[in-house]
């Protein structure tokens, strides 16, 4: 595999690399524990954008330095705005709406404890592995504060008893639980953590770009009140791709026996 390369100049909070289509962005801030600060938000957003517009990016994966994966808000800028009442939550739900809707697949990378705020982007992601032994809790309730924002992406995962359950004891769970409730898709032991990331990203970039945004959208997407509006609409969707240029370069590659022109590098004949 190609060695990543630097895809932007260095900034003191997120780091970005990518390499084979693949670009990592990692919460880089463990001196208090990747908390989520206005600058530290404000360099993901920037991040993400840069590999969501690179058309050579195929998938993006969400990662972090450090034993803790987020702490959550920032609790000491979050003291300092309250003259201002410009708290840094407020930016959150930008971040979360960005990871939500980004038309590249994103993999979130979970190699510790996640807190609060940093569980709302572990729920944003398409997919998201974790070390077994990580741990997580929705603490806002033992601040006063209420798990708010992260509820946009979080409540869209979590199975309703799970959610009421945790949101308001702020207990610990292990990362066996974060899978069994949906939090996460699967929950590894350490020492398979990245190859199990790294398998998923090698998925990943076997799809087509335009197919996987279109999948995206087709997960998310609300469903049309009777069966045969659905059948009909979904028939028309699937038509399409299929006459798309993607869809006719995926049915010549598989008839030829070759892989598809859309995969990063090599030859595809």
């Amino acid at each position: 595999m190609d060695e990543p390369r630097p895809t932007r100049s260095a900034q003191p909070l997120i780091r970005t690399a990518t390499a084979a289509g693949i670009t990592t962005l990692t919460l880089d801030s463990p001196g208090n524990r990747n908390a989520l600060s206005t600058p530290l938000m404000t360099e993901l957003l920037a991040g993400l954008a840069e590999a969501v517009a690179d058309p050579q990016v195929r998938v993006v994966v969400l990662s972090h330095t450090g034993p803790v994966f987020s702490s959550g808000a920032d609790l000491k800028e979050t003291a300092e705005a309250y003259a201002t009442r410009q708290v840094p939550v407020g930016m959150l739900g930008d971040v979360l709406a960005a990871l939500w809707e980004c038309p590249k697949p994103v993999v979130a990378r979970v190699a510790g404890p996640a807190r609060a705020g940093g569980l709302g982007l572990i729920a944003a992601a398409d997919i998201a592995i974790c070390d077994a032994a990580a741990t997580f809790a929705f603490t806002e309730v033992r601040l006063g504060v209420v798990p708010a924002v992260i509820s946009a992406t979080v409540l869209r995962r979590l199975q309703p008893r799970a959610a009421a359950q945790l949101y308001l004891t702020g207990e610990l769970f292990d990362g066996a639980r974060a899978a069994q409730i949906g939090l996460v898709s699967a929950a590894v032991p350490a020492g398979e953590l990245d190859a199990a990331v790294a398998a998923s990203c090698t998925a990943l970039v076997r799809g087509a770009p335009g197919a996987l945004a279109g999948t995206k959208q087709l997960l998310r997407r609300t469903p049309a009140a009777d069966i045969r509006t659905e059948t009909a609409e979904l028939r028309e969707l699937s038509t399409g791709y299929f006459l798309s240029d993607e869809g006719r370069e995926g049915v010549r590659a598989f008839r030829d026996k070759r892989d598809p022109s859309w995969l990063p590098g090599g030859d595809h004949g």
